[in-house]
């Protein structure tokens, strides 16, 4: 896929949109953004929580909701569980973080007793149309794992990369930015990126490319990474930015999504469960992308499983 619009044909190629419970769904932004993804048959909304709430909520951003589920919850604790409740029972296929923070939301889809155990490490990936590029641009984890280690930083790859090949980038080229593109031993950022780099030379990703240390402009530019000489396949080509922190992804996240306003679709990897996390700045169109991507994954791995409902 080139560009998210493809990406969106495709989920409108599945047999039924995927059942999608919002948690905590008494805000205007999300149930706009669910209302045009059920209307563009992605995603059949169950909207949790207090039905006045959401009622009110929808008249004040003049969504109409009358043909969505409600699902009555006394607190926005109570939704969450019920979420991963219906999820279990296989009434759901994704959850979509509402008014809920993210940090009550993970713990209900992560709790040792009622929610679901993850599949490894979570993280955050998102997905966008770069101008100039003809091919799509993945940006992780610039908001789940705050200081990874190394061990942390190669789930985190491994989940991009997992991303970049359902959205069919067969042999995906990812970049490990840092400050600079040499070895300094008194930036992490870069020896940890020597060290993963001379991993993924013996087979570490399997045919991925991985490569760093790289400042963005070479991880991105081809005339950048010719200028100074860098002549590795990822120079200038990334799929994938795999940032060393969360203050250096959302600082290059927010870049993207506020100062250029560049519409990014984001998903959470690594959770049983698969969960749209939206903050609630983003843009309807990065809300409504968001959602499209979370409801192909699932239907993508629905597909293979042999489950559609």
């Amino acid at each position: 896929m080139k560009r998210l619009e493809e990406m969106i044909s495709a989920v409108r190629r599945f047999p039924c949109g995927s059942r999608m419970g919002v948690v905590g769904a008494a805000s205007g932004s999300a149930l706009a953004a669910v209302a045009g993804a059920a209307a563009e048959g992605l995603a059949v909304p169950v909207l949790l929580g207090d039905p006045d709430a959401i009622r009110q909520a929808a008249k004040s951003a003049g969504v109409h909701i009358d043909s969505f589920e409600i699902v009555p919850c006394s607190d926005l604790l109570e939704a969450a569980r019920k979420a991963i409740a219906m999820y279990k029972s296989g009434d759901l296929h994704v959850v979509m973080k509402g008014q809920i923070g993210t940090r009550d939301l993970l713990k209900a889809v992560l709790d040792k007793k009622h929610g679901v155990p993850p599949k490894g490490l979570l993280s955050f990936v998102g997905v966008c149309d770069a101008p100039g590029r003809d091919r799509l641009l993945l940006v992780t984890d610039p908001a789940i794992n705050i200081k990874p280690d190394l061990v942390r930083k190669l789930d985190i790859i491994r989940n991009g990369i997992f991303v970049a090949r359902r959205l069919g980038i067969e042999q995906p080229k990812v970049a490990l930015l840092a400050p600079v593109e040499k070895l300094n031993l008194s930036m992490n950022s870069t020896v940890d990126a020597e060290l993963i780099t001379r991993m993924a030379e013996q087979g570490e990703f399997s045919d991925a490319l991985v490569y760093g240390p790289l400042a963005l402009d070479l991880a991105v530019s081809p005339e950048a990474a010719e200028i100074k000489g860098v002549t590795h396949p990822v120079a200038g080509n990334a799929d994938i930015l795999c940032v060393p922190d969360i203050a250096s992804g959302n600082i290059l996240y927010k870049c993207l999504t506020a100062l250029h306003g560049f519409p990014m679709a984001a998903t959470l990897v690594g959770s049983t469960v698969p969960v749209v996390l939206t903050s609630r700045s983003d843009s309807d169109r990065s809300k409504f992308l968001s959602i499209a991507l979370s409801c192909y994954l699932s239907r993508k791995q629905q597909q293979e499983l042999g489950t559609f409902l």
